[in-house]
């Protein structure tokens, strides 16, 4: 059989969040309005990570800039846990969102724009652990990891708040591929993220449902904004 690069069309169908533009042949390159991915994970007071915490900041209309910078990484984080863990699901396939090789494009609002490079359809890796491996390796490390360094370069913020952002954005991510994905599927290979460092510990998956053991700050957006469904919290604290 010959290989054949994946159809990422189907991921559009679960969301927005999901969608990933792709290469079809090895010669096409990106879209016009695409940036290397790497710049997004860039460091300094002009990174476009940087600029777009001041962004986000100005339209939650929060002055502090760690709750900007949080509700952005949980934004991103779940984007590349959507089409990460929708593909694996899905396709069978893990795509090639390397820094140096894929692209990126930060709309006014709603989800960045993804696009990564031609691959092939690999065989499935849908036995033993290869493809949760392969899983945890691209996203974990590839994506989530450098993605975390450059908000904290940012805007100070504990790692363990952005890694229980990551593993609420895996869970969400779980939850919308419900009706999409054969039943039990993606909860394994969600499952089995949340047992590997640095997600170990961050919060317990029931179901398709998590509860997290830190808080993303989004109750510090205002006194009418409350806590996530999945907050360890089950009122806003009192601010002091």
């Amino acid at each position: 059989m010959t290989a054949t690069a994946p159809d990422y069309r189907r991921l559009a169908a679960v969301g927005p969040y999901f969608a990933l533009d792709a290469a079809a042949t090895a010669t096409d390159g990106p879209p016009p309005g695409f940036r290397p991915l790497r710049e997004l994970y860039a460091a300094g007071p002009d990174a476009p990570l940087t600029a777009r915490v001041r962004e986000v900041a100005r339209r939650l209309g929060t002055a502090e800039p760690r709750v900007a910078a949080s509700i952005l990484h949980l934004g991103l984080a779940a984007r590349f846990c959507s089409v990460s863990l929708g593909a694996a699901v899905l396709l069978d396939v893990v795509p090639d969102l390397d820094p140096d090789r894929a692209y990126v494009r930060v709309p006014d609002q709603g989800p960045i724009d993804l696009w990564a490079p031609y691959r092939r359809t690999p065989e499935p890796w849908t036995h033993g652990s290869a493809l949760a491996d392969r899983l945890h390796h691209a996203l974990v490390e590839g994506q989530l990891a450098p993605l975390a360094a450059a908000v904290r370069a940012a805007v100070p913020l504990s790692e363990r708040l952005l890694d229980g952002n990551a593993a609420s954005a895996l869970a969400g991510a779980l939850r919308m591929l419900g009706p999409h994905a054969a039943p039990g599927r993606a909860r394994a290979l969600a499952a089995d993220l949340l047992e590997r460092p640095p997600l170990a510990g961050t919060g317990t998956l029931r179901g398709a449902g998590f509860r997290r053991n830190s808080c993303c700050l989004y109750y510090r957006v205002g006194p009418n904004a409350g806590v996530c469904g999945d907050c360890c919290f089950a009122r806003p604290p009192r601010r002091r």
